[in-house]
């Protein structure tokens, strides 16, 4: 326990109340003594020198109480050195007035000092006190083995009633300061899960928003740029240019509008799977990704391997996974889109193996001159550690990031990478049910991405 470095009004009180008991106690020791004539008792009367310096002692233990708390050794040892003054100024029977203070530093010794520290000074203390006893003996008394016995025992006793006190009072704060400790680490560990839940939330809705936006966006300027080319050569086909663009808003809005509803709805008990397949994309969606994307203008097939109908696998993953699997092909045809205008993309499904599904997306070299340079963000004259995310376009370098966390969350492996045709290939690997996948890909990748 960590005292107060200064004394306090609550030390000023424990000392003037600590003064006030000791010097009533010495005030009335003559009148004690004169109620009982029987009974020997020797008191110094008020007024004389004896009494005085009686007094005298008892304020200065008053004032040394004040610094009990920061120096409770020191202070302890201080008041149990005015005890054999007592004994020498002729105190007697009122000697034990010396003792209220003592009584007062020992318990503060206990309760605000280490007890491997404060156990030499309670022992110097219980022998000061001895001494004071045995210093107030009457005249012509004889010290004797059993009387140095019973003046040590006395003085052991009294001090340890303080100490018994201190570590039941100690005892108990310590237990209260860790029961508020244990609180305020439970306190912050619940923070913390917050603050953890609300970023990965955030992080999620960063991803969903990303790839919604991203991938139609993607098939917007892909069309706008064709527009523009055939505005004046071409007037019937950039009208359906514009239809496939207001097509492509529309299904923007819509899945933006799905995404909201997500978030601020949860679907209620009995609504069931109808809803939840209109709002969640799983691998039975991707056909229907492909052909939108290929009805953009974007020369893109699909393969599935390893199943008798030829369609996308159904239970082969959870839905989670499902859906990354789809923002993942999403991202892959969008980014093959901005860098890679012309080139003719293949999306392979693959579960042949029981254990895995494994998606590759690989899109060839770009055949448009008049297109943006690179492709997924590399440039040439530039290294594969050195290119950065344009941040001039759609995405701005987050599908990859995107990308990763969905492997990550769903225990898959990701590589990415160019080709030596000048293309790009993207595969995932996901462990299939009860099956434990690779770890997680994102040290394993080659390449930025855009």
């Amino acid at each position: 326990m960590t005292p107060p470095p200064r004394p306090r009004a609550a030390d000023v009180v424990v000392a003037a109340g600590t003064w006030l008991v000791a010097g009533v106690l010495l005030l009335s020791m003559p009148a004690i003594a004169a109620m009982d004539p029987e009974v020997a008792m020797a008191a110094p009367t008020p007024g004389t020198l004896a009494w005085w310096l009686g007094l005298g002692i008892i304020t200065v233990q008053a004032v040394a109480l004040l610094w009990r708390r920061p120096h409770p050794r020191v202070v302890l040892v201080a008041v149990a050195g005015a005890v054999p003054v007592g004994g020498l100024v002729g105190l007697d029977d009122a000697l034990g007035t010396t003792t209220v203070a003592l009584l007062v530093a020992a318990y503060a010794a206990t309760v605000w000092g280490p007890f491997r520290r404060t156990a030499p000074a309670l022992a110097a203390a219980a022998g000061l006190m001895g001494l004071g006893t045995l210093l107030s003996l009457p005249e012509g008394g004889v010290l004797t083995l059993l009387t140095v016995g019973a003046a040590l025992g006395q003085a052991v006793g009294t001090i340890g009633l303080a100490v018994l006190a201190g570590v039941v009072v100690r005892a108990r704060r310590e237990t209260s300061q860790a029961r508020e400790r244990q609180v305020q680490a439970l306190r912050r560990e619940h923070e913390a899960r917050v603050e953890t839940a609300v970023a990965r939330e955030r992080a999620a809705m960063a991803r969903e928003l990303h790839d919604v936006a991203a991938h139609h966006l993607s098939g917007i300027a892909v069309m706008t740029g064709a527009i523009g080319r055939q505005i004046d050569v071409d007037p019937e086909a950039a009208k359906a240019a514009v239809q496939r663009v207001r097509g492509e808003t529309t299904a923007m809005l819509d899945e933006l509008r799905s995404l909201v509803r997500l978030l601020r709805d949860p679907p209620a008990a009995g609504q069931g799977t109808e809803m939840e397949e209109a709002r969640v994309e799983t691998l039975a969606t991707i056909p229907a990704l492909v052909e939108r994307v290929r009805a953009s203008g974007v020369e893109v097939s699909l393969e599935v391997l390893g199943t008798a109908d030829g369609l996308p696998p159904r239970d082969v993953v959870g839905p989670l996974a499902q859906l990354s699997v789809y923002r993942t092909v999403q991202e892959c045809l969008a980014n093959a889109a901005r860098h890679a205008p012309g080139a003719a993309c293949v999306v392979v499904l693959d579960a042949r193996d029981p254990a895995t599904l494994v998606v590759s997306v690989r899109n060839g070299p770009p055949t448009f001159t008049s297109a943006p340079p690179a492709h997924h963000g590399f440039e040439p004259g530039r290294g594969r550690g050195d290119q950065e995310p344009s941040d001039d376009r759609p995405g701005g370098g987050l599908g990859l990031i995107g990308m990763r966390e969905r492997a990550e969350l769903t225990d898959a492996h990701l590589t990415h990478g160019p080709q030596p045709d000048g293309g790009w290939l993207v595969t995932l690997t996901l462990p299939a049910h009860g099956t434990v996948g690779p770890p997680p890909a994102s040290a394993s990748t080659e390449g930025t991405p855009g």
